[in-house]
Formats: C-alpha cells, sequence, structure tokens
C-alpha cells in the first residue's frame, strides 16, 4: 500500500511518547519530580526515548489483532494475542516495571488456564486500559466488535469490572478522537457507552466533571486520584485530553506530571490526542528519538493495511 502517514501512525507514536515522557517520573512524587527538573516538571522525552510496559503490551496486542485477523473469531483472536502477550513476557526487554497483575494473567494463560479465567478477579489495576488503543481504531466503525475485542482484552489479565470498564473507555475515546466528536462531548458519549459495567468507573469520570474548571490543575488532577487503578488512569488522561484538546505537547506534559501512574495517563492521553490531531502535531524531534520508530511505523501501516482490506 502506498505508504502515506495514516491515523494509526499518530496514534501509536502519540502513546508511546507519552508513555516515554511519563516513564523517568512513574514513581516519583510531583515536587520530586520538579525538584529534579525544574519548576515546570518534566518538559522533554529522554533521548533515547525508552518506552515502558504501557507501549510494549500496545504493541503485542496489536501484533496480535495482525496475526488472528481482526474479524477473527474472539477465540482465535484472543489466542493470538495471549501468544504475543506470552512473547513479551519472555522477553529480555520485559525490564520496565512491568504490572504485577499483567504478569500473573499472562503466566496463567501460559500456564493453559482460557483466557477468559486468566485474569485476576480481583485486580482493578490500569494494565489493561493502557494497551488498547489500536482497538479504537481498527473497530472505529464496529462498537460491537470494539467493546466485544476490548472486553475480551481485559479478561486475560484483569478481570475486576472497574478494569474491563476502564479498558472499554480507554478505546472508545480513541474512536470518540478519530470520529471528530467534539471534546465537549466524549463524556455523555462515554457514559452512554460503558452504561452498567461498574459504578466505580462512573464515578471516576463524574470526578472530571466536578474538576474542569478548577484553576488548579495540581488540584484537580489530585481529586481524581493517582491512576494506578484504571478508573482513575482514563479519568486522569480524559482530563489532560479536555484541557487541551489542541495542544499534544502541553496534554502530555500535564499527563506525565502527576502524582501517580504517570506513564499510563500520558500513554492513554497521547493515544486519543493521537488520533484526533495527527501525526503532524506531536514533534518531530520527539518522534525521531523514540524506540522502535522505524518498527512503529511498519506496525502502523500493517494495521491500516488490515483495516482497509
Amino acid at each position: 500500500m502506498n505508504r502515506t502517514v495514516q491515523p494509526i501512525e499518530s496514534i501509536l507514536f502519540g502513546l508511546a511518547l507519552g508513555d516515554t515522557l511519563g516513564y523517568p517520573v512513574e514513581f516519583l512524587s510531583r515536587e520530586t519530580t520538579r525538584q529534579k527538573y525544574g519548576s515546570d516538571g518534566i518538559q522533554q522525552p529522554p533521548n533515547p526515548a525508552l518506552y515502558s510496559d504501557d507501549t510494549q503490551m500496545t504493541l503485542a496486542l496489536a501484533e496480535g489483532l495482525l496475526d488472528a485477523g481482526m474479524n477473527a473469531p474472539i477465540n482465535n483472536l484472543m489466542q493470538a494475542i495471549g501468544n504475543r502477550f506470552i512473547e513479551w513476557l519472555d522477553s529480555p526487554d520485559n525490564n520496565r516495571a512491568p504490572g504485577t497483575t499483567c504478569i500473573k494473567g499472562v503466566e496463567r494463560f501460559q500456564s493453559g488456564i482460557s483466557w477468559r479465567e486468566a485474569g485476576i478477579p480481583e485486580s482493578k489495576g490500569c494494565g489493561s486500559a493502557m494497551r488498547v488503543a489500536a482497538l479504537g481504531y481498527i473497530y472505529q466503525n464496529n462498537e460491537v466488535s470494539l467493546r466485544e475485542v476490548a472486553i475480551a482484552s481485559s479478561l486475560i489479565t484483569h478481570r475486576h469490572p472497574t478494569a474491563i470498564a476502564a479498558t472499554v473507555a480507554a478505546a472508545y475515546l480513541v474512536k470518540l478522537a478519530l470520529d471528530n466528536a467534539p471534546p465537549a462531548n466524549y463524556m455523555p458519549h462515554l457514559y452512554e457507552f460503558t452504561t452498567g459495567i461498574s459504578d466505580e468507573f462512573d464515578l471516576a469520570i463524574l470526578r472530571v466533571g466536578h474538576v474542569l474548571g478548577w484553576t488548579n490543575e495540581d488540584l484537580a488532577l489530585d481529586h481524581i486520584g493517582q491512576g494506578w487503578v484504571g478508573e482513575e488512569a482514563v479519568a486522569l488522561a480524559l482530563y489532560c485530553v479536555l484541557r487541551y484538546p489542541d495542544d499534544y505537547v502541553a496534554c502530555m506534559r500535564r499527563a506525565a506530571n502527576t502524582n501517580g501512574d504517570s506513564d499510563s495517563i500520558a500513554c492513554i492521553a497521547g493515544g486519543i490526542m493521537g488520533a484526533k490531531l495527527g501525526l503532524e502535531a506531536i514533534p518531530v524531534d520527539w518522534r525521531s528519538r523514540c524506540e522502535n520508530a522505524s518498527n512503529i511505523s511498519d506496525l502502523a501501516y500493517r494495521l491500516a493495511a488490515a483495516r482497509s482490506d
């Protein structure tokens, strides 16, 4: 196919570079981050810009989609995604502070437990929500499949209803951005699409609405949460997107300079912003320093070809 820029390329670079900006400060408080990087906090990805397990699992999930075919039966699709997750689990590059629940879930799948039962039922961590941006692109025009595959992709590691709701929401927000939905409509559409899955998730999104007008963004972020759990990570990412809907860089800086799971928040927000604004909104020098940049572009073209087919 003609190698022109595709929306999925901006989505993948958007999330990967958000991840690279948040990864160095993932376990630092906002105060410590500012002491280390200056009063405005971290502003640029390092060079080279290494991403975390968030992007690694995003790429693994996307490769699994391609292995099975986007229209494959859900069991075939999840077997392929699960096999890619096993490759990630066993990779020497899996040394980027991977989440415990993701590790345990993939280990259970590797041991022969069905993908439907492999996930940890008590965990509502953000590990299943951080990796599903590609689903919003692949199933942009098929909401039934988007929901089904997003839920299934959570179950293999995270079976808590709140984690499932966050995963569906993270994929759906990418779809809304690709649809050019007005950002003001993101929350009502999201409520409608995720209704009935988790009251905890609904309450987290409500907190975004509570604080959007606050002038002190630090207090607003703290009111929403820290992002270690799925509902908070998606809510914090959504807050950053709604505060800076037309500025990728400002959104990533806001998402990374938080008091919690900075890389996951920025990763989720980065996928949404990449879908909304396109590749030209992401600084060229950021992209040039991104780990495995050529592989990310190649994956994007293959996903675009699969979707067009």
